[in-house]
């Protein structure tokens, strides 16, 4: 039985939803093509109808999860107000302690160094589009410019997670939480004076 477009690009897009929370779960290496296709309710048979290969599929969902955490910032980061909601947010336990739901690059930074240059040029795409926009927003007067000091913040925020879900002391878990929110946001002050 032949499907329409539509149901074709429902079940590739259910793929890669799926996907995207099983490699931020289980990681990229950690995640077989049965599993992902289990976990998105299809046959092994149908991966090779959506995607040329896992490295596609991989490459494929880390641009969506990275268009997703967009779109979520985007929402809730409309001004300073917003961006210290969301560096306390994005360094919770809550957050932490629900990596499947999280974000992408505190699940995946150290596999998507590994990954192919597709892999590594959606990571790079997604992850300057939501820098960018947090730039325009703490610096208007030249965003572009302060691209390299977001991207050093970013990166701050989402090793203090990585290693906050590493320790297995969750009180210490909880304080590298907390001194990373402080230091994140005493650099964002630091910096829009600046």
């Amino acid at each position: 039985m032949r499907y329409g477009s539509e149901h074709k690009e429902a079940t590739r897009r259910r793929i890669i939803e799926a996907a995207g929370r099983r490699f931020k779960r289980s990681g990229i290496d950690g995640s077989g093509v049965a599993t992902l296709m289990k976990d998105a309710g299809l046959t092994n048979g149908a991966f090779y109808a959506h995607f040329a290969s896992k490295e596609d599929l991989v490459a494929n969902a880390v641009a969506d999860q990275l268009r997703a955490q967009g779109d979520s910032v985007g929402a809730q980061v409309r001004d300073l107000v917003g961006l210290e909601q969301f560096v306390r947010w994005y360094l919770s336990a809550e957050h932490r302690d629900s990596r499947e739901d999280g974000c992408p690059s505190a699940a995946l930074l150290d596999e998507i160094g590994r990954c192919s240059d597709a892999t590594r040029r959606a990571y790079t795409d997604g992850v300057l589009m939501v820098i960018d926009d947090i730039a325009a927003l703490v610096w208007p007067d030249d965003p572009q410019s302060a691209r390299a000091r977001v991207l050093s913040v970013f990166a701050m925020m989402a090793g203090t997670l990585q290693l906050s879900r590493a320790l297995s002391d969750r009180q210490l878990a909880d304080d590298v939480l907390d001194e990373g929110i402080r230091n994140v946001l005493g650099l964002l002050a630091i910096a829009q004076k600046q």
